[in-house]
């Protein structure tokens, strides 16, 4: 995008899949935030407009088991000097939601008119409410990304309270209005009246 010219001076809309892992890692979005800057005419749209980026504790006993125990005994030889290598890489995994053992904390939101790239590179302080007696083995991240803007709004979320592909419509997912689709028809379907 940024060694390219269009054909034409501005553009109504943007529509970008630009999420990575952990919504920032991989992500391109600081080639849309180049053809915002560059392209969008006053009052375009940017979808999706508004994401945000949360983490959870989790119990994980049975990974901590298979990935870790694991190297204790290797047909009779202690390989315990390669847990930290094995616990070092992050895991893309889906959670059930029965693992989650802390309140949700949102640690990112994005508001993609407005923000810049330097706002990428970022810390926050985050604390977590620990909602049962349990061992805490890590953290779970997800995100959700808004499409405002529309006729009517959209949010596709990858939550472990949510299985596959989800999009949620207005007004609040917390208000029952749901739209559940397979991950691989992620399709928005009307909502029942």
């Amino acid at each position: 995008m940024e060694e390219i010219e269009l054909p034409v001076e501005k553009v109504d809309i943007i529509i970008s899949e630009w999420m990575g892992y952990f919504l920032l890692y991989e992500s391109m979005l600081d080639t849309v935030l180049f053809a915002r800057d560059r392209y969008l005419r006053p009052g375009g749209l940017i979808l999706p407009s508004k994401v945000s980026l949360y983490l959870a504790a989790i119990e994980d006993f049975q990974y901590k088991r298979s990935k870790l125990v694991f190297w204790d005994n290797i047909y009779g030889v202690n390989m315990e000097c390669m847990k930290r290598a094995a616990i070092s890489e992050p895991l893309i995994d889906c959670v059930s939601p029965d693992q989650i053992v802390s309140r949700e904390s949102k640690i990112l939101e994005l508001n993609l008119y407005t923000v810049t790239p330097p706002e990428l590179d970022f810390s926050h302080k985050y604390s977590m409410k620990i909602e049962r007696s349990d061992r805490v083995h890590g953290l779970v991240a997800w995100f959700e990304a808004e499409f405002t803007g529309l006729k009517e709004p959209i949010k596709l979320t990858t939550s472990p309270y949510n299985k596959g592909c989800l999009l949620y419509t207005s007004p609040s997912p917390r208000d029952g209005l749901l739209s559940r689709m397979p991950s691989s028809a992620c399709k928005k379907k009307k909502k029942k009246k």
